[in-house]
């Protein structure tokens, strides 16, 4: 099953400190920062990547597409908010959806279909840890060979509810 990433994009890009200070520069920037670091992340991870922008205020009629660095970005149209236009796709992907997104109203709606939910933040870490290890690896510093000692408890563990395990199951993919 292949994971779809709907990302909540002004949501992301105020949330973030890297890219927070870009949008303040200009809006365009922040837009062109996040597309840029999606951009370099598809390419470690191969995902299919959706961005989501408002665009209510725009003169433009209708949702607005566009194909960049094998993404797709989506601005919202006239009268509705990026919100409408993501809960429609998560009411489309299902269970294949991975939602970014700070907001409760987009989780919460995302949860109830069984789309599996990150925060911006905790979504920015893990791409930045990815990005880094996928250079690391470029390097050839990847020195794991032997035992490593861990403080990992064995023995029956307690298990999660089956939605957060099935939520785990898609971050371990990020």
């Amino acid at each position: 099953m292949s994971l779809h990433v709907i990302i909540d994009g002004y949501n992301v890009i105020r949330r973030s400190n890297q890219l927070s200070i870009l949008d303040l520069q200009d809006i365009q920037d922040g837009r062109e920062g996040l597309q840029d670091m999606m951009a370099a992340y598809r390419q470690t991870r191969g995902h299919r990547i959706t961005i989501v922008f408002d665009g209510q205020h725009a003169s433009h009629l209708g949702v607005q597409r566009h194909r960049v660095h094998g993404m797709q970005v989506l601005f919202s149209g006239t009268g509705e908010t990026a919100d409408d236009v993501i809960k429609r796709m998560v009411a489309k992907e299902g269970e294949r959806a991975l939602i970014v997104s700070s907001d409760r109203d987009i989780i919460s709606f995302a949860a109830s279909r069984g789309a599996a939910t990150i925060g911006a933040r905790e979504f920015e870490q893990k791409v930045s840890a990815a990005l880094y290890s996928n250079t690391s690896a470029r390097k050839g510093d990847q020195g794991d060979y032997g035992w490593r000692p861990t403080t990992r408890k064995k023995g029956p563990s307690r298990r999660l509810p089956k939605r957060k395990r099935r939520n785990n199951r898609k971050l371990v993919k990020l």
